[in-house]
């Protein structure tokens, strides 16, 4: 378990098989990346996505800002299948 969070390029997020749907989530949270990524697209602040997730703290935002922009199309892809959905 150590070596995994050492190799990990972005701690802040994990992705466990059977917890939704294996997606890239914040940890100690079960809220996806692309759930945060698309509500930042359509205008929320992090101000707001702070209040209206209080387990989010502004560096698991951080996190996930710089996770979405590494794994530009992932987190497209995602968005898209929960569109579809």
């Amino acid at each position: 378990m150590v070596s995994r969070d050492l190799g990990d390029a972005f701690p802040g997020i994990e992705s466990i098989p059977g917890v939704c749907g294996g997606e890239p989530c914040v940890v100690r949270t079960r809220i996806p990346v692309w759930v945060l990524a698309q509500a930042k697209r359509l205008g929320t602040s992090e101000a707001d996505l702070l209040r209206c997730y209080p387990t989010l703290r502004a560096e698991d935002l951080a996190n996930v800002w710089a996770y979405s922009r590494s794994h530009r199309d992932e987190i497209e892809g995602h968005i898209k299948e929960n569109e579809e959905a």
